[in-house]
């Protein structure tokens, strides 16, 4: 079953890619800050809702016990909206999600896990085209680059953004590969096989909450700034398929974190592919061989398993 929440995982983080995209506001210095408030809300009602209607039996000292995990989640999220303001969807997300390839080397390192040969090599097909599309698209940027190009300019400070991200979110994805790895060796409490996954997200979730909560104050009373509901419309949507995508994640982690990091990493191919049909963004051949590699290194996985 940890093929297809990873599946799903990646096939809604990648609409939500899209909704990033094209929330993003370039004109407004805070659109970033306002996005990690809206996403916090999001997921702080689906935290609540598992609260009050299941039976997780939830300890809320798990929010300390899971706060290195949700804060490099939180804080790599943020940064991975504000370079969005400046790059295009399609440069940005390989080279942010080229973190599944750290993580995979962090868990063979310090978890002892091991790969078979045919996972090995799904693995390097994976890692490799998505570093490999970042590397094409920025190449063409370089080309139509302007010296009186002004948000050029601005790109190319925020291309270095995703890699700080692909950093942040590698350490995370880590972190949690350690929190979910077993029952005998997590650090949350009060959990069993059964709630586990639960009790992690809905830590992350309301950590975010609190996030939220933090940039709402920060945003609306200390710096006066106007959030208009009516224009935040695609970042709710995005909201919405993050939330469902990290309901999904936990369980496929949990189940396979090795495999299931890198794979899921790959959900930059669906925002490229969505990025040329809604934002009118090109692709060329090599990118189209480099999306079929890393397909091909899924569907190798998925018949592995």
């Amino acid at each position: 079953m940890w093929f297809i929440f990873a599946l799903t995982t990646l096939i809604f983080w990648g609409v939500a890619d899209l909704f990033y995209k094209k929330g993003a506001d370039e004109k407004d210095k805070y659109s970033h800050l306002k996005t990690a408030m809206i996403v916090g809300i999001v997921m702080g009602l689906h935290a609540i809702y598992m609260l009050i209607f299941t039976d997780i039996n939830y300890n809320f000292i798990n929010i300390l016990v899971y706060l290195p995990v949700s804060l490099m989640y939180i804080l790599s999220m943020t940064i991975g909206y504000f370079g969005l303001k400046y790059l295009e969807l399609s440069i940005a997300s390989p080279i942010q999600n080229s973190s599944g390839a750290i993580t995979c080397i962090l868990c063979l390192i310090f978890l002892n896990q091991a790969l078979d040969e045919i996972s090995l090599i799904s693995v390097i097909m994976i890692s490799i085209g998505i570093f490999a599309l970042g590397v094409i698209e920025k190449s063409k940027q370089n080309e139509d680059k302007s010296e009186n190009n002004s948000r050029y300019k601005k790109g190319i400070i925020a291309f270095f953004i995703p890699i700080v991200y692909c950093i942040i979110d590698a350490l995370g994805t880590f972190f949690d590969a350690y929190y979910l790895d077993s029952i005998e060796t997590t650090p949350l409490v009060n959990v069993t096989e059964k709630t586990l996954e639960n009790v992690a997200n809905t830590s992350y979730e309301l950590t975010f909450l609190i996030c939220a909560i933090l940039l709402f104050i920060f945003i609306r009373v200390i710096k006066k700034e106007k959030i208009i509901i009516n224009k935040q419309k695609d970042i709710i949507g995005a909201a919405i398929f993050e939330t469902l995508g990290q309901f999904t994640y936990v369980y496929a982690m949990t189940r396979n974190s090795l495999i299931a990091a890198p794979m899921i990493s790959a959900y930059s191919i669906i925002s490229i592919i969505l990025s040329r049909i809604f934002l009118k963004e090109r692709l060329d051949k090599k990118q189209y061989f480099i999306i079929g590699l890393v397909i091909g290194g899924i569907i190798l996985l998925g018949m592995q398993e």
